[in-house]
Order: C-alpha cells, then structure tokens, then sequence
C-alpha cells in the first residue's frame, strides 16, 4: 500500500476507478471539474483489459445523466459529474431514473459550492437526495471520499437506484495523503435486458415502484445508523453522562474535529455522512443530552432531522444551529469561526482564535483586486466592437444586454459594462425574448459562448426563429470551454480524450435553423467587429453575430505592444473605453523638469499578449509594437 499525495477530486477519480466504473460522462463545472480530467489522465496508463473505461464530456449535465443512465441499464458501473447548479439541468432523467432503477451502479457526483466562490447559488444537494428520495454520500474529507465513492457504487447496487455523491469546494480542491487500496474485484457488465418492460416509466408502474422507493427509504435509514460514513464519538475526559453534543457533517467534520483539539470539555460528537438520516444512530445520540449544536455548511439539513427526531422521540432536547441563529446562514465555515461557536456553546466564554500579528502601524489596506477578463481576451473586443455600434447607430433606443454563464460574464465590468441580467446556462438568448415582448422598441442583446451555446443555447435561438423574436444574438467563439480550464466541446473537433472528431460549425447549425441575418467576424479586429454588429443592427428579426478569436489560454500571444511616449497625448481613451489590464497608467515626468509630470499610460510587457486591439483605440498612433 502507498500513499500519494491527491486533490480531492483526484482521490474521488481514483476511487471510482477502483470501485470498477466503466462509463464516465459529464460536464465540466467548478469546483467538480478535475474529477473526470484525472480520469482521462489515467486512461493513458497501462490498464487491464477486462476492465474497460469511457469517458466523456457530454454537451450538458442532461445528456451526461441519460448517457450513464443507459449504460447503468446495462449493467455497467457508471458516473455522472457536475456541479450542484448542473443537477437541476440533470433533474429531469434523474427523477424518473429513481422510479425505474438501475441494474449497474450509477453515482451521480454533484459537487456542492458553499461560499459561493465560483457559482451562481449555495444549493445544497442533500435536500434534493430529501426530495428525490435519493441515497446522499457526504464525505468529510479527500481520504474519505476515496473510500466513500465504492460505498455509493455499492449501495446503488444493492438498493437498484442511483445514489448521489456530494463533495463539497473544500473537499474537492483540498489535498491530502490518501493511501492507495487494491482494485475491488470486478465484474463484466451483463448488458441491456429488455425485462419484460421494466425500463419504461408507465404510470402504473411508477406508483407500484414508489410504494417500493418509500420502503426502501427506511430500509436506508437503518443500514446507514451502522455504516462507517457515519459514527459517535464521545470526549475522551468524559466522566458521566454528557449534558451536550455537536452534530457535524462533511467538511464541517473535519473542521469540527480541529477545533476541538483546544477545547476541553465533556461532548458527544455525531458525524452523518449521509442522507436519509441515520435515525437509530441519533437516537442513541440524544440519550442522555439537554442541548445539541449543529454545525453544517449550507442548510440545516442535520439540524432539522435532529429537531423532528426530538418531537417524534419526545425528547426534551434544545437543537442550535442555523434555525436557532447560534450559526451562520450563508457561506463557508472556517476552524477559527467554529472554535469561537464551540466556546460560547461549551460555556468557555468566546476567544480570539487565530488573530494574525499586528503589523506596521497605518498600514494601508490591500487594493479591491475584481476579476477581469484576461488581457488579450477575444470577448473583450466583441463586447467594445457592440458597445461602440450601439452608441454610434443605437440613435437613442434603450439597449439591453442579455448575458450568460462563462467568462464573458465579466462583461458587466467597467467601463465595458456590458452585461445586465445573467441567470443561468443558456438564459440570455430566451430572457432577450421575454423582455423584447414587454417592450417592443428595446434594443435586445444576448451574448452566449461557445460551450454554452451548445449546452442550452440552441433551444433559446430555435424557440427566437420560431416565435419571430426580435433580439440580436451575439456567439462569442473562443474555441474552448474557458472559464472551466479549457475543456473540449462539440465545435473543437476533439473529445474529452483528446481523439479527434467531426468538428461542429457554430455558423453552419445556425444557418441551418433558419436565421437569415447572420454575420462573422475576426473578435481581434476592431474595425471589422463594428462593421459586422453595424450590418445587422437595425434589420428586424433575429439577427446573429459570431465573434471568432481564440481563448488566449489556448493560444498564447507574444510581441508585446508599446506605447510610444513622444506621440501619446495623455487622453487615456485606452483605458477608460477598453479596460486592458496590460494598460495602467504612470507618472511620467518630463526630462527638463526633473520631479513633475503627466499621467500616461503604459502596457506591462509581461501581460501584453500582443493581441493589438488597443491600437485601434489609438487616434494618435501611439500604440506599436515592439522592437
């Protein structure tokens, strides 16, 4: 046995490996993305040939689960990866999909963004295993979710139903030294068996198998107050009967555990790793208890199932948490919070933990550092090129800016601030619609990537043609799916795996839907960008612009510009107009008077991509390139 040093979300790949999965689909999301990226990484390693593995980036979380769906059908270990806005794209296959079963395991990972750092909500997965009446696998840590995820494979297998797996940020983007476990032993997948109709959701069999899935929830809640993900620890100093517990869960677990290693006292400690709650392993929990502080990120899930056994139990025990206001609502937790929580509710008076030396006396805080969309970004000149039509041709409509989920979300930045509603993957070409219909004479706007165009984009521009919308739809065609790290998608000509396939034509699809005005251009030409938004401004209709210029994460640039100090004016128009981070502005003093000067701008050559859309800024020639 050794032990390697893993991301969480390695250590999650790995153990699906060992568990035996055989197709793995999904789409790429943070923090879930590494997951099946380290999948593809061990396909290139030598692997026994009776254990074979797919892997996919499917165009959506649907397709990625209806995928996995048919392979689990077939008998296969299958897993579907995303992110926990993802699932409510996958929630409709997913849904039936527990009223039919499965014959191979399906673990659906949904990974959880607490914070949020990188998402549009703080959903909390557990409640959709509550309302799905779905098996949920909470684990607290890499080492943990390594193990966990051959448990889910294992309970999907013996329960026939897919089982979801929750990591959340923390979990997957933490490391740890995780110690590598021999493969399980490993079936061949049997295949598809018609059974007689068991995979078509009748009404009449979906009521037969919801009586089963009820029975089957109990069965869960007692199989789960015996697992392992789940246990009972009680304070090593503990003398008589403990007045108090904590009940924790997931990363909460671990931080949990850490605070308490400076904290004396006498507790109960409950760790539920799963959902349904584990009913008989609470009960022996509260034995004994007056008071009970829940700790979990996210929503009091625990808190409430403790609450309900307490009334169903006639337990006369407080429950703290979230409800009571005795922890936060919203974000992530930290050690130092949970410590200070721990304190007050063990009655050691609240402690300064974790205070950070004093520094110099007036030490000035740290300048606000917002994201921006990267120097050389293409969407920067589609988004100016657009801006700058609409002022010079808009001739005074009211223009309203539809965007969407990506990196092009920083539009909304200044001084582009180009963005005005962005909900979710694929909204902004359908919102364009609904607000154009409220008013007519708006100048309706919707910017979509790539990625995003194929993931649910197609549908909103088909639902515009066929409904004689009259909103311009503006493609940004980067080439990748940026904002996650670069992943392929149809219009890249490759797979998750890197083998070559047919190419999809953003141009030729949309052609074929019927939209009559639709023009291309270079996204890195300024002058032409302009003219392409200008061609079809003011024709009625749906109208599409596709701004094609490569992600220049993908694509590095080189030859730095400058500006030239003798012909630069000093009207920073490049500045307050393109919003380049390679372009700040210096004190420029002049050479006969040594200690005064200008405000200029000046382009960093280390993050100049020599992308060159800042020269056509420039009314003063100013901006060359260098020697």
């Amino acid at each position: 046995m050794r032990s390697v040093l893993l991301m969480g979300n390695e250590a999650i790949a790995l153990g699906a490996i060992r568990a035996g999965v055989s197709v793995v689909s999904g789409y790429p999301g943070t923090p879930s993305t590494e997951i099946l990226e380290t999948l593809v990484r061990e396909t290139k390693k030598p692997r026994a040939q009776d254990r074979p593995l797919y892997i996919e980036w499917s165009v959506n979380e649907k397709a990625a689960l209806e995928l996995a769906a048919g392979a689990a059908c077939s008998g296969a270990r299958a897993m579907v990866t995303m992110k926990q806005v993802g699932l409510n794209v996958a929630s409709d296959p997913l849904m039936s999909l527990n009223y039919i079963g499965v014959q191979g395991g399906l673990v659906v990972v949904v990974a959880d963004d607490p914070g949020p750092i990188s998402s549009q909500t703080e959903q909390d997965t557990r409640h959709f295993g509550q309302y799905g009446k779905f098996a949920v696998f909470d684990p607290a840590s890499p080492e943990e979710a390594y193990t966990m995820i051959s448990d889910a494979f294992a309970y999907s297998e013996k329960y026939h139903r897919p089982v979801i797996f929750r990591p959340t940020t923390r979990i997957c983007h933490s490391y740890a030294s995780v110690a590598l476990l021999p493969d399980l032993p490993y079936t061949s997948p049997a295949g598809f068996d018609k059974a007689g109709g068991r995979w078509v959701i009748f009404p009449s069999l979906a009521y037969r198998n919801h009586i089963t899935i009820e029975a089957d929830l109990i069965k869960l809640a007692e199989d789960f107050s015996t697992y392992h993900g789940n246990g009972l620890i009680e304070s090593i100093e503990k003398t008589a009967p403990s007045p108090k517990g904590i009940a924790t869960g997931g990363v909460s677990f671990a931080y949990t555990q850490e605070a308490l290693m400076d904290i004396p006292g006498e507790y109960k400690l409950l760790k539920v790793g799963t959902v349904p709650f584990p009913q008989a392993l609470g009960r022996t929990f509260l034995k004994g208890l007056t008071e009970v502080l829940v700790i979990e990120e996210l929503d009091p899930v625990i808190e409430r199932e403790l609450i309900y056994l307490c009334g169903r139990e006639q337990l006369s025990v407080q429950i703290k948490g979230k409800l009571s206001g005795d922890m936060p609502q919203a974000g992530e937790y930290t050690v130092s919070q949970i410590t200070e929580r721990l304190r007050v509710f063990l009655g050691l008076g609240a402690a300064s933990v974790g205070t950070a030396p004093e520094g110099p006396a007036n030490t000035p805080a740290l300048p606000p550092r917002p994201p921006v969309l990267c120097a050389g970004c293409p969407h920067r000149g589609s988004f100016f090129a657009v801006k700058e039509a609409v002022r010079e041709q808009g001739r005074g409509r009211k223009a309203v800016f539809s965007g969407d989920i990506g990196c092009y979300t920083l539009g909304n930045a200044l001084p582009l601030d180009m963005v005005d509603t962005c909900l979710c993957m694929g909204a902004g070409i359908t919102m364009a619609q609904g607000i154009n219909r409220v008013e007519p004479g708006t100048l309706n706007i919707a910017f979509i990537g790539d990625s995003t165009f194929f993931h649910t984009g197609v549908p909103g521009l088909i639902n515009g043609v066929y409904n004689q919308a009259d909103v311009v739809v503006v493609i940004l065609d980067n080439g990748t799916t940026a904002m996650t790290g670069n992943q392929a998608h149809p219009g890249m000509g490759k797979t998750a795996t890197g083998k070559a396939t047919k190419k999809l034509s953003i141009f030729d699809l949309v052609s074929a839907l019927g939209v009559q005005e639709l023009v291309r251009a270079n996204a890195f030409d300024l002058v032409a960008a302009k003219q392409a938004v200008q061609q079809v401004l003011d024709k009625p209709g749906v109208r599409v612009i596709l701004f094609e210029g490569p992600c220049i994460m993908v694509h590095k640039g080189r030859n730095p510009w400058k500006i030239s100090r003798e012909h630069c004016t000093a009207c920073m128009v490049c500045i307050k107009k393109f919003g380049c981070p390679a372009i700040s502005r210096v004190v420029q003093s002049r050479e006969s008077e040594p200690g005064t000067g200008v405000h200029k701008p000046v382009i960093d050559p280390v993050l100049c991509t020599g992308c060159g859309m800042c020269r056509h800024l420039c009314a003063f020639d100013a901006i060359r390139r260098e020697p």
